[in-house]
Protein backbone atom coordinates (compact mmCIF):
# COMPACT_ATOMS: atom_id res chain seq x y z
CA UNK A 1 0.00 0.00 0.00
CA UNK A 2 1.35 3.44 -0.95
CA UNK A 3 1.73 5.88 1.94
CA UNK A 4 0.59 9.49 1.49
CA UNK A 5 4.16 10.75 1.92
CA UNK A 6 5.76 8.13 -0.34
CA UNK A 7 6.85 8.93 -3.87
CA UNK A 8 3.93 8.56 -6.25
CA UNK A 9 4.07 5.26 -8.21
CA UNK A 10 3.24 7.15 -11.42
CA UNK A 11 6.87 8.33 -11.55
CA UNK A 12 6.18 12.05 -11.34
CA UNK A 13 8.67 12.51 -8.48
CA UNK A 14 5.98 14.09 -6.32
CA UNK A 15 4.63 12.72 -3.07
CA UNK A 16 1.56 10.49 -3.51
CA UNK A 17 -0.64 12.93 -1.54
CA UNK A 18 0.36 15.73 -3.92
CA UNK A 19 -0.20 13.70 -7.06
CA UNK A 20 -2.44 10.71 -7.79
CA UNK A 21 -4.18 10.31 -4.42
CA UNK A 22 -6.77 12.93 -5.33
CA UNK A 23 -7.32 11.29 -8.72
CA UNK A 24 -8.10 7.99 -7.03
CA UNK A 25 -10.58 9.71 -4.72
CA UNK A 26 -12.36 11.16 -7.76
CA UNK A 27 -12.37 7.73 -9.39
CA UNK A 28 -13.95 6.11 -6.30
CA UNK A 29 -16.57 8.87 -6.20
CA UNK A 30 -17.39 8.28 -9.86
CA UNK A 31 -17.76 4.55 -9.24
CA UNK A 32 -20.14 5.27 -6.37
CA UNK A 33 -22.25 7.60 -8.51
CA UNK A 34 -22.48 5.05 -11.30
CA UNK A 35 -23.51 2.34 -8.85
CA UNK A 36 -26.13 4.54 -7.19
CA UNK A 37 -27.57 5.60 -10.55
CA UNK A 38 -27.77 1.94 -11.57
CA UNK A 39 -29.67 1.10 -8.37
CA UNK A 40 -32.18 3.88 -8.99
CA UNK A 41 -32.66 2.94 -12.64
CA UNK A 42 -33.15 -0.74 -11.84
CA UNK A 43 -35.86 0.10 -9.32
CA UNK A 44 -37.93 1.90 -11.94
CA UNK A 45 -37.40 -0.99 -14.36
CA UNK A 46 -38.59 -3.63 -11.88
CA UNK A 47 -41.48 -1.83 -10.19
CA UNK A 48 -44.42 -1.74 -9.95
CA UNK A 49 -44.71 -5.52 -10.07
CA UNK A 50 -47.71 -7.24 -11.64
CA UNK A 51 -49.44 -7.71 -8.28
CA UNK A 52 -49.03 -3.98 -7.45
CA UNK A 53 -50.44 -2.67 -10.73
CA UNK A 54 -54.17 -2.73 -9.77
CA UNK A 55 -53.46 -0.52 -6.75
CA UNK A 56 -51.36 1.84 -8.86
CA UNK A 57 -54.05 2.05 -11.56
CA UNK A 58 -56.66 2.87 -8.92
CA UNK A 59 -54.57 5.80 -7.71
CA UNK A 60 -53.84 6.88 -11.30
CA UNK A 61 -57.56 6.88 -12.17
CA UNK A 62 -58.27 9.17 -9.20
CA UNK A 63 -55.60 11.62 -10.34
CA UNK A 64 -56.65 11.55 -14.00
CA UNK A 65 -60.25 12.37 -13.06
CA UNK A 66 -59.06 15.45 -11.20
CA UNK A 67 -56.31 16.67 -13.53
CA UNK A 68 -57.08 15.54 -17.08
CA UNK A 69 -58.23 19.06 -18.05
CA UNK A 70 -54.88 20.54 -16.99
CA UNK A 71 -52.07 18.05 -17.58
CA UNK A 72 -51.17 15.40 -20.16
CA UNK A 73 -51.76 11.74 -19.31
CA UNK A 74 -48.01 11.11 -19.52
CA UNK A 75 -47.20 13.79 -16.95
CA UNK A 76 -49.98 12.67 -14.59
CA UNK A 77 -48.71 9.08 -14.78
CA UNK A 78 -45.12 10.16 -14.00
CA UNK A 79 -46.21 12.15 -10.94
CA UNK A 80 -48.51 9.40 -9.67
CA UNK A 81 -45.82 6.75 -10.07
CA UNK A 82 -43.48 8.60 -7.71
CA UNK A 83 -46.25 9.38 -5.23
CA UNK A 84 -47.26 5.72 -5.30
CA UNK A 85 -43.72 4.53 -4.56
CA UNK A 86 -42.64 7.12 -2.01
CA UNK A 87 -45.88 8.07 -0.21
CA UNK A 88 -48.38 5.24 -0.54
CA UNK A 89 -46.35 2.05 -0.97
CA UNK A 90 -43.04 2.86 0.69
CA UNK A 91 -42.62 -0.85 1.45
CA UNK A 92 -41.77 -1.44 -2.22
CA UNK A 93 -38.79 0.91 -2.00
CA UNK A 94 -37.52 -0.29 1.38
CA UNK A 95 -37.84 -3.93 0.34
CA UNK A 96 -35.91 -3.24 -2.84
CA UNK A 97 -33.16 -1.41 -0.93
CA UNK A 98 -32.79 -4.30 1.51
CA UNK A 99 -32.11 -6.67 -1.39
CA UNK A 100 -29.65 -4.23 -2.96
CA UNK A 101 -27.70 -3.86 0.28
CA UNK A 102 -27.19 -7.62 0.42
CA UNK A 103 -25.72 -7.57 -3.09
CA UNK A 104 -23.21 -4.82 -2.41
CA UNK A 105 -19.50 -5.51 -1.90
CA UNK A 106 -18.50 -1.93 -1.19
CA UNK A 107 -19.18 -0.92 2.43
CA UNK A 108 -19.31 2.73 1.36
CA UNK A 109 -22.23 2.06 -1.00
CA UNK A 110 -24.02 0.04 1.70
CA UNK A 111 -23.62 2.99 4.06
CA UNK A 112 -25.16 5.35 1.52
CA UNK A 113 -28.10 3.00 0.98
CA UNK A 114 -28.70 3.09 4.73
CA UNK A 115 -29.46 6.82 4.36
CA UNK A 116 -31.87 6.12 1.48
CA UNK A 117 -34.59 4.42 3.51
CA UNK A 118 -37.02 7.36 3.40
CA UNK A 119 -37.20 9.48 0.23
CA UNK A 120 -38.78 12.83 1.08
CA UNK A 121 -41.17 15.01 -0.87
CA UNK A 122 -39.57 18.39 -1.53
CA UNK A 123 -41.47 21.42 -2.84
CA UNK A 124 -38.96 24.22 -2.97
CA UNK A 125 -38.04 27.68 -4.22
CA UNK A 126 -34.67 28.20 -5.90
CA UNK A 127 -32.63 30.76 -3.95
CA UNK A 128 -29.30 30.41 -5.73
CA UNK A 129 -27.84 28.47 -8.64
CA UNK A 130 -24.29 27.10 -8.44
CA UNK A 131 -22.25 25.02 -10.85
CA UNK A 132 -23.33 21.60 -9.58
CA UNK A 133 -26.04 22.39 -7.03
CA UNK A 134 -29.03 24.64 -6.47
CA UNK A 135 -29.72 26.23 -3.09
CA UNK A 136 -33.40 25.49 -2.51
CA UNK A 137 -35.75 26.49 0.31
CA UNK A 138 -38.57 24.13 1.25
CA UNK A 139 -42.04 25.66 0.82
CA UNK A 140 -43.56 23.40 3.50
CA UNK A 141 -41.28 24.72 6.24
CA UNK A 142 -38.01 26.63 6.10
CA UNK A 143 -35.47 23.88 5.44
CA UNK A 144 -32.70 24.89 3.00
CA UNK A 145 -30.79 22.24 1.05
CA UNK A 146 -28.26 21.90 -1.75
CA UNK A 147 -30.00 19.99 -4.56
CA UNK A 148 -27.84 18.43 -7.26
CA UNK A 149 -28.44 19.85 -10.74
CA UNK A 150 -29.36 17.25 -13.35
CA UNK A 151 -28.00 19.20 -16.31
CA UNK A 152 -26.29 22.43 -17.27
CA UNK A 153 -29.56 23.97 -18.46
CA UNK A 154 -30.10 27.36 -16.80
CA UNK A 155 -32.44 27.55 -13.81
CA UNK A 156 -34.30 30.69 -12.75
CA UNK A 157 -33.72 32.06 -9.28
CA UNK A 158 -37.20 32.31 -7.79
CA UNK A 159 -38.52 29.31 -9.72
CA UNK A 160 -40.27 26.52 -7.83
CA UNK A 161 -39.65 22.80 -8.13
CA UNK A 162 -41.12 19.44 -7.14
CA UNK A 163 -39.38 16.11 -6.55
CA UNK A 164 -38.59 13.41 -4.01
CA UNK A 165 -35.08 13.65 -2.60
CA UNK A 166 -32.37 11.39 -1.18
CA UNK A 167 -28.92 12.19 0.30
CA UNK A 168 -26.52 12.35 -2.66
CA UNK A 169 -23.83 10.28 -0.93
CA UNK A 170 -21.02 12.83 -0.95
CA UNK A 171 -20.87 13.02 2.89
CA UNK A 172 -21.61 16.76 2.91
CA UNK A 173 -24.47 17.97 5.09
CA UNK A 174 -27.78 18.86 3.42
CA UNK A 175 -26.69 17.75 -0.06
CA UNK A 176 -29.38 15.85 -1.94
CA UNK A 177 -30.30 14.47 -5.34
CA UNK A 178 -33.72 14.12 -6.96
CA UNK A 179 -34.71 10.47 -6.93
CA UNK A 180 -37.79 11.14 -9.04
CA UNK A 181 -38.86 13.45 -11.83
CA UNK A 182 -37.54 16.95 -11.11
CA UNK A 183 -40.28 19.33 -12.24
CA UNK A 184 -39.72 23.09 -12.49
CA UNK A 185 -42.59 25.57 -12.44
CA UNK A 186 -42.66 29.02 -14.07
CA UNK A 187 -42.32 31.87 -11.58
CA UNK A 188 -45.78 33.25 -12.42
CA UNK A 189 -47.49 30.52 -10.36
CA UNK A 190 -46.01 31.67 -7.05
CA UNK A 191 -49.45 32.36 -5.53
CA UNK A 192 -50.23 28.63 -5.55
CA UNK A 193 -47.06 27.88 -3.60
CA UNK A 194 -47.71 30.68 -1.11
CA UNK A 195 -51.21 29.34 -0.48
CA UNK A 196 -50.07 25.75 0.08
CA UNK A 197 -47.39 27.06 2.46
CA UNK A 198 -50.02 28.96 4.48
CA UNK A 199 -52.22 25.88 4.61
CA UNK A 200 -49.32 23.78 5.89
CA UNK A 201 -48.50 26.34 8.58
CA UNK A 202 -52.08 26.07 9.84
CA UNK A 203 -51.83 22.26 10.01
CA UNK A 204 -48.28 21.86 11.29
CA UNK A 205 -49.20 19.10 13.69
CA UNK A 206 -48.98 16.88 10.60
CA UNK A 207 -45.71 15.69 9.10
CA UNK A 208 -44.89 16.91 5.60
CA UNK A 209 -45.48 13.40 4.22
CA UNK A 210 -48.94 13.09 5.79
CA UNK A 211 -49.90 16.62 4.76
CA UNK A 212 -48.77 16.03 1.19
CA UNK A 213 -50.53 12.69 0.90
CA UNK A 214 -53.79 14.42 1.81
CA UNK A 215 -53.30 17.57 -0.26
CA UNK A 216 -51.20 16.71 -3.32
CA UNK A 217 -54.09 16.41 -5.78
CA UNK A 218 -55.53 19.70 -4.53
CA UNK A 219 -52.14 21.37 -5.07
CA UNK A 220 -51.95 20.19 -8.69
CA UNK A 221 -55.58 21.19 -9.28
CA UNK A 222 -54.81 24.71 -8.06
CA UNK A 223 -51.83 24.89 -10.40
CA UNK A 224 -54.04 23.84 -13.31
CA UNK A 225 -56.66 26.42 -12.41
CA UNK A 226 -53.88 29.02 -12.31
CA UNK A 227 -52.98 28.18 -15.91
CA UNK A 228 -50.21 25.63 -15.42
CA UNK A 229 -50.20 23.02 -18.18
CA UNK A 230 -46.90 21.26 -17.58
CA UNK A 231 -44.72 23.80 -19.39
CA UNK A 232 -41.48 25.19 -18.00
CA UNK A 233 -41.93 28.77 -19.19
CA UNK A 234 -43.95 31.73 -17.97
CA UNK A 235 -46.72 33.12 -20.14
CA UNK A 236 -44.43 35.97 -21.15
CA UNK A 237 -41.52 33.66 -22.01
CA UNK A 238 -43.82 31.45 -24.04
CA UNK A 239 -45.01 34.52 -25.94
CA UNK A 240 -41.44 35.44 -26.87
CA UNK A 241 -40.71 31.94 -28.15
CA UNK A 242 -43.95 31.75 -30.12
CA UNK A 243 -43.17 35.06 -31.83
CA UNK A 244 -39.71 33.82 -32.79
CA UNK A 245 -41.15 30.55 -34.13
CA UNK A 246 -43.86 32.37 -36.12
CA UNK A 247 -41.25 34.53 -37.81
CA UNK A 248 -39.09 31.53 -38.71
CA UNK A 249 -42.11 29.65 -40.04
CA UNK A 250 -43.23 32.64 -42.09
CA UNK A 251 -39.85 32.79 -43.82
CA UNK A 252 -39.46 29.01 -44.02
CA UNK A 253 -36.49 28.85 -41.72
CA UNK A 254 -35.67 26.45 -38.89
CA UNK A 255 -33.30 26.98 -35.99
CA UNK A 256 -33.48 24.78 -32.92
CA UNK A 257 -30.15 26.28 -31.94
CA UNK A 258 -31.62 29.80 -31.79
CA UNK A 259 -34.71 28.69 -29.90
CA UNK A 260 -32.62 26.84 -27.33
CA UNK A 261 -30.36 29.87 -26.92
CA UNK A 262 -33.34 32.19 -26.41
CA UNK A 263 -34.86 29.76 -23.90
CA UNK A 264 -31.66 29.79 -21.85
CA UNK A 265 -31.47 33.59 -22.03
CA UNK A 266 -35.06 34.01 -20.85
CA UNK A 267 -34.64 31.60 -17.94
CA UNK A 268 -31.26 32.80 -16.74
CA UNK A 269 -31.50 36.56 -17.34
CA UNK A 270 -35.23 37.07 -16.72
CA UNK A 271 -35.29 40.20 -18.94
CA UNK A 272 -37.50 43.05 -17.78
CA UNK A 273 -39.39 43.85 -20.97
CA UNK A 274 -42.86 45.27 -21.56
CA UNK A 275 -43.37 43.62 -24.94
CA UNK A 276 -42.66 40.03 -25.92
CA UNK A 277 -42.15 41.08 -29.54
CA UNK A 278 -39.25 43.39 -28.67
CA UNK A 279 -37.22 40.46 -27.36
CA UNK A 280 -38.33 38.28 -30.27
CA UNK A 281 -37.17 40.89 -32.78
CA UNK A 282 -33.82 41.18 -31.02
CA UNK A 283 -33.51 37.39 -31.10
CA UNK A 284 -34.12 37.24 -34.85
CA UNK A 285 -31.49 39.91 -35.47
CA UNK A 286 -29.09 37.98 -33.25
CA UNK A 287 -29.86 34.77 -35.13
CA UNK A 288 -29.32 36.39 -38.53
CA UNK A 289 -26.02 37.98 -37.60
CA UNK A 290 -24.68 34.79 -36.05
CA UNK A 291 -25.78 32.42 -38.83
CA UNK A 292 -28.30 30.52 -36.70
CA UNK A 293 -30.43 30.05 -39.82
CA UNK A 294 -30.14 30.57 -43.57
CA UNK A 295 -29.71 34.24 -44.57
CA UNK A 296 -32.71 36.43 -45.38
CA UNK A 297 -32.81 39.44 -47.64
CA UNK A 298 -34.27 41.64 -44.93
CA UNK A 299 -32.98 44.85 -43.42
CA UNK A 300 -32.99 45.49 -39.69
CA UNK A 301 -35.82 47.94 -40.28
CA UNK A 302 -37.80 45.18 -42.04
CA UNK A 303 -37.40 42.89 -39.03
CA UNK A 304 -38.49 45.58 -36.56
CA UNK A 305 -41.53 46.42 -38.71
CA UNK A 306 -42.52 42.74 -38.98
CA UNK A 307 -42.72 42.56 -35.19
CA UNK A 308 -44.28 46.00 -34.85
CA UNK A 309 -41.52 47.45 -32.69
CA UNK A 310 -39.09 50.32 -33.07
CA UNK A 311 -35.50 49.60 -34.16
CA UNK A 312 -34.14 50.94 -30.83
CA UNK A 313 -36.35 48.48 -28.91
CA UNK A 314 -35.17 45.60 -31.07
CA UNK A 315 -31.53 46.66 -30.74
CA UNK A 316 -31.76 46.87 -26.94
CA UNK A 317 -32.51 43.15 -26.63
CA UNK A 318 -30.19 42.24 -29.47
CA UNK A 319 -27.36 43.78 -27.44
CA UNK A 320 -28.51 41.91 -24.31
CA UNK A 321 -28.39 38.66 -26.25
CA UNK A 322 -24.90 39.46 -27.54
CA UNK A 323 -23.73 40.16 -23.98
CA UNK A 324 -25.32 36.93 -22.78
CA UNK A 325 -23.61 34.95 -25.55
CA UNK A 326 -20.25 36.53 -24.72
CA UNK A 327 -20.68 35.69 -21.06
CA UNK A 328 -21.49 32.07 -21.88
CA UNK A 329 -18.53 31.70 -24.26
Amino acid sequence: MVGRNDHCPCGSGKKYKKCCESKEVVLVKDVHLEELERILQTFYEEFPRRKDIPEFLELLSKWESALQEHLSKEMIAAIVLDEFFFLFRTDLWTGYLEKQQKKQLRPSVVNILETWQKPRIFIGEVLEVEASYMVVKMVLGNEIIQLKRESEKPVSVGAFLYCFILPDGNSMKNHYLAVSSLIFFPVDHDVVFKNIAKQYEMEQEQSVAVFWKENSITFWERLGEDGYDGGEFTEFETGVLINVMEFLEKYERESDKLLEFVEDYLVEIQPNARKEVAIAAGAIRFGMENAYFEPLQLSLKDIAEWFGVSPPSMNKYYKELVEYADAKA
